[in-house]
C-alpha cells in the first residue's frame, strides 16, 4: 500500500442526512465525484470525516462505501483511534470491510510515554494485517528513537505529522534514516497542509492530505502540480489569493478545520449534509468567503 500513496491524497467528509444518520448514497456520490479528478488514496472515516462521531456499524459501513466506490483503483486508508482495545476493534472493522491501510489517530489520554505509546502501537499492528500510518499530533509526540523502532515493524509503513514542530521532524527523518528502514514513508498532516508544505518536503516529508480538494479539486491539484514542477509563480499565487486568507478564516473558529470544509463541499453541490456535535456549522457568511476566494484564485490562474 505504501508505495502506492504518491499523489494528492483525497480525505473525503462522511456524508449525513438530515436527521443527522449516516448518508451512504450521499457518501458514494461525493468520494466517486472525486475520484475523478484523480487522487492517489482515499483516506475514509479519518480527521476531516469526523472519525470520532461515528459509531462503530456505521464505520466499517462507511469504510466498505468507500472500498466499493475507489473499486481498487487507489488504496482505501481507514481512521483508527481510541484506547489499544477500541483501536483494534476499529481495524478489524477495517479489515471487514476491505481497507487496505489504517491512519491511527493518537490513543486517548495516551500521557503513558514513549514505553506506553509504543506498547499501544505495537499491539495494534500485531492484531492486523492492515498496514499502519501513525498520526502524531494533539497529545501524541513521538521521539524520534521511537519512531525508527516502530519502523522496524513490517506493517507499521509511516508516520504522518500534525504538530508542525519542523524540527522534531527532521530528526524523526534522520534517525529512521540512520535506522536504515527503507520505504518508510512521512506524510504531512497539518490542516491545510499546502501552507506548510514547502517547508516539509524541503526536511525530507512528501507526501500531504488536502482537505481543500473536498471543495476545490482544481486548485488542490493545481497547488500539487506547482510544488512537483517547482513553479513557484503559482505557488505564490495560490498561497495569496486562497491558502493564506483561507487559513486565516479557518483559524478564527474551532472546528472549522471540519465544519468549514463539509459546509463549502456541500455548497459545491455534495450532498454530504451538516457536522456532528461537538462540532457545530459554520457562519453562512464564511462559507460565501471561502468560495469567493477560490473563485478569485481560478481568474488568477486563468
Amino acid at each position: 500500500m505504501a508505495e502506492r500513496l504518491d499523489g494528492l491524497l483525497f480525505f473525503p467528509v462522511t456524508s449525513f442526512d438530515d436527521s443527522g444518520a449516516l448518508d451512504v448514497e450521499g457518501y458514494r456520490g461525493h468520494i466517486g465525484d472525486r475520484l475523478e479528478s484523480g487522487p492517489a488514496a482515499v483516506f475514509a472515516a479519518c480527521g476531516t470525516g469526523e472519525f470520532p462521531a461515528l459509531g462503530l456499524a456505521e464505520y466499517e459501513t462507511a469504510v466498505a462505501a468507500a472500498v466499493d466506490v475507489a473499486g481498487g483503483r487507489v488504496p482505501v486508508v481507514a481512521g483508527c483511534g481510541y484506547g489499544t482495545a477500541l483501536a483494534q476493534a476499529y481495524a478489524e472493522a477495517a479489515g471487514r470491510a476491505g481497507a487496505d491501510g489504517l491512519l491511527v489517530l493518537p490513543p486517548y489520554a495516551s500521557d503513558a510515554g514513549q514505553d506506553g505509546l509504543f506498547a499501544h502501537y505495537s499491539a495494534l499492528a500485531a492484531s492486523t494485517d492492515l498496514d499502519l500510518i501513525l498520526y502524531q499530533r494533539d497529545q501524541v509526540r513521538l521521539a524520534p528513537a521511537t519512531v525508527a523502532e516502530l519502523a522496524t515493524v513490517d506493517n507499521i509503513v509511516g508516520l504522518k505529522d500534525g504538530l508542525g514542530d519542523l524540527d522534531l521532524m527532521l530528526r524523526v527523518v534522520s534517525a529512521v534514516r540512520t535506522a536504515n528502514v527503507p520505504g518508510f514513508r512521512f506524510f504531512n498532516g497539518m490542516p491545510t497542509a499546502e501552507m506548510t508544505q514547502q517547508a516539509y518536503r524541503a526536511i525530507g516529508v512528501p507526501l500531504y492530505s488536502s482537505a481543500v480538494f473536498c471543495f476545490a479539486p482544481d486548485l488542490a491539484l493545481a497547488f500539487h502540480e506547482a510544488l512537483e514542477n517547482k513553479d513557484t509563480a503559482v505557488l505564490d499565487t495560490l498561497t495569496d489569493t486562497f491558502f493564506r486568507p483561507y487559513v486565516e478564516l479557518r483559524a478564527g473558529r474551532p472546528g472549522y478545520a471540519v465544519s468549514l470544509v463539509k459546509a463549502a463541499t456541500r455548497a459545491v453541490g455534495h450532498r454530504v449534509g451538516g457536522v456532528r456535535a461537538p462540532l457545530t456549522e459554520p457562519a453562512p457568511e464564511h462559507v460565501d468567503t471561502v468560495l469567493a476566494l477560490a473563485d478569485a484564485a481560478r481568474r488568477l490562474l486563468g
